[in-house]
């Protein structure tokens, strides 16, 4: 069975989802172990309810961005991880380290990328006055948030919105794809071949795959 590692940084939310979804056989997939940058982070207890190994590292215990990448890619490691998830994990990593698990790590992000790299995304498109919006699952590149997209899924954006309102709708809809897409992973229906996703042996659009 293949194994998972995730990192976290908050809630946990889709971390959450991923675990249902192993317990429920819809990802047949083992979650090994859940790392975070932050100690506090609820996604560790999450991970701690589950009976999953769950790790802190603090930054600032180590000299530079790239001692903490070293020494997070070392702990993963002793995991053995097919997939590594990055599950609302606020950390940059550097090249080094996405070079580490290029084809073989994933993200999701709450934007339909290339809208909207980076934070605040729900407010960018209220601001931008967007009729959808919504949230993308990726491969990592070492570019932010720019790796090829696997997956997306669109919410309407009404005016009377808030930017609480569509977190609150994307999210919904990200705890449904995620697990989806590492599921196809685990399964090997997905690989990044030469920077391109490919389902099923065939090539994803750059928008990702037309969900059905």
């Amino acid at each position: 069975m293949k194994r998972i590692v995730v990192l976290v940084s908050g809630n946990g939310s889709n971390l959450q989802a991923i675990i249902d979804a192993c317990q429920h056989g819809r990802v047949n997939a083992t979650l090994s172990a859940v790392f975070s940058n932050k100690a506090s982070a609820y996604g560790l207890e999450r991970a701690q309810s589950a009976g999953i190994p769950a790790h802190a590292l603090d930054p600032k215990s180590f000299a530079d961005r790239e001692a903490f990448d070293v020494a997070l890619a070392d702990e993963i490691d002793a995991y053995q991880p097919d997939l590594v998830v990055l599950a609302g994990y606020m950390r940059i990593l550097g090249p080094a380290f996405v070079e580490r698990y290029a084809g073989r790590m994933l993200n999701i992000h709450p934007s339909l990328l290339p809208k909207y790299p980076g934070l605040h995304t729900h407010q960018k498109a209220l601001d931008n006055k967007d009729v959808e919006h919504g949230t993308s699952v990726h491969f990592v590149t070492p570019e932010l948030d720019g790796g090829p997209v696997i997956l997306q899924a669109k919410v309407p954006v009404f005016d009377e919105d808030s930017a609480d309102d569509l977190h609150a709708r994307v999210q919904h809809q990200e705890h449904a794809i995620y697990p989806l897409v590492v599921g196809w992973f685990v399964d090997g229906r997905l690989t990044l071949d030469n920077g391109q996703v490919v389902l099923d042996g065939q090539v994803v659009p750059a928008q990702g795959h037309a969900a059905e």
